[in-house]
């Protein structure tokens, strides 16, 4: 494609297309018009920059701009759009690859497909939100992982004990160790068996842990309070109606998902969180496999977590997974029953109402 060099002619309503392959310290940028390409140039990670630089050498153009989604967030695209740039965040996986592409990957062929991408109108953005949701889905996330960093510790001990043949007494119940409870804590702390130095390796890791349980406590009180938001409030009494909808699951799919309404079907809406699965078709042969990679794994877990709740607390639901079990096994059955709680979701946050057992289907 010839390069067009640009002169001071006035670009009003012409649409000039802006490919970023965004990094920390740097940006590379390709600069497209309709039917010509300006160039593909290295800039500083500012939007004001870029955006003085467009309007110098563009006047009056209609800008568009896309980068992928990933560890920048979405700061630039909101500033971007403040300063008159229509821009975009795709997801990464969106982004086709060929094996050409592979091979001599660099960032100016990065940053001229996605500008080129952009300009034939093959993409889709991403659902931008506001500051206010991004950091609500920052502490909910939080706590999300904080959890995860718990249960670290408590593996971890166990699987110490197991390591030097150290069982745990018949006295504590499973639900006990799984929880810390404060006896079998104190039992760990003196470890009666293994040596001095094998009890100081589980004292840390108790007392560790405890300081993570306590961390944990803080940041559950503080989605607690959260939830109790204007913004999140009416929506989060729906929600919690949802037999095995709780506060955590609650307030992750309000601040993940947004806005619901914005998903046109429930088959949409699957397909964000992940609970489509992959298909693969040929002439009359379709196979069906695992569940999509696409979608947060931490609303996938926590939805079918919830459905394992919801299929011992609601009879509707026990008897739809016990019909399910009679075609297939427990656990692709389960993930049915998600996609059924899922729906339950979309239903009571579409109109508003509370969910009433024999109501939704």
């Amino acid at each position: 494609m010839q390069r067009v060099k640009v002169n001071e002619k006035s670009f009003e309503g012409q649409p000039i297309y802006v490919g970023i392959d965004y990094h920390k310290k740097s940006w590379k940028v390709t600069v497209l018009g309709k039917e010509y390409e300006h160039k593909s140039m290295s800039r500083d990670p500012d939007p004001d920059q870029l955006v003085s630089y467009l309007k110098s050498h563009f006047p009056g153009a209609d800008y568009k701009a896309v980068y992928e989604a990933g560890f920048s967030g979405f700061r630039s695209q909101r500033r971007l759009k403040e300063l008159g740039v229509d821009c975009i965040v795709i997801h990464a996986a969106d982004v086709p690859t060929s094996e050409k592409d592979r091979q001599q990957k660099t960032d100016k062929a990065d940053s001229r497909k996605l500008a080129k991408m952009l300009r034939s109108g093959e993409f889709a953005g991403v659902h931008v939100p506001d500051e206010e949701l991004e950091t609500g889905r920052a502490l909910v996330r939080q706590r999300y992982r904080i959890s995860k960093d718990l249960t670290r510790h408590k593996n971890r001990v166990k699987s110490l004990l197991f390591q030097f043949g150290i069982e745990i007494p018949e006295r504590f119940t499973d639900s006990q160790s799984r929880g810390w409870s404060g006896n079998y804590m104190e039992w760990l702390k003196e470890l009666p068996e293994g040596r001095e130095e094998l009890r100081a390796v589980v004292r840390n890791y108790v007392e560790t842990g405890m300081q993570v349980r306590k961390q944990l406590t803080a940041i559950t009180r503080q989605v607690r309070v959260l939830s109790k938001k204007e913004r999140y409030r009416r929506d989060y009494e729906l929600l919690v109606s949802i037999p095995g909808i709780g506060l955590l699951v609650g307030m992750f799919l309000l601040t993940q998902l947004g806005n619901l309404g914005r998903f046109k079907s429930l088959d949409e809406l699957c397909s964000y969180v992940g609970l489509m699965p992959r298909m693969h078709g040929s002439g009359e042969k379709m196979v069906t496999g695992k569940l999509s990679r696409r979608g947060r794994k931490e609303i996938k877990i926590m939805l079918i977590e919830a459905a394992w709740i919801a299929v011992r607390q609601d009879p509707a639901m026990t008897v739809r997974f016990n019909g399910l079990k009679k075609r297939m096994n427990a656990n692709k059955a389960i993930i049915r029953i998600a996609k059924n709680l899922l729906s339950r979701i979309r239903y009571v946050i579409r109109h508003q109402t509370a969910y009433e057992p024999g109501v939704i289907k």
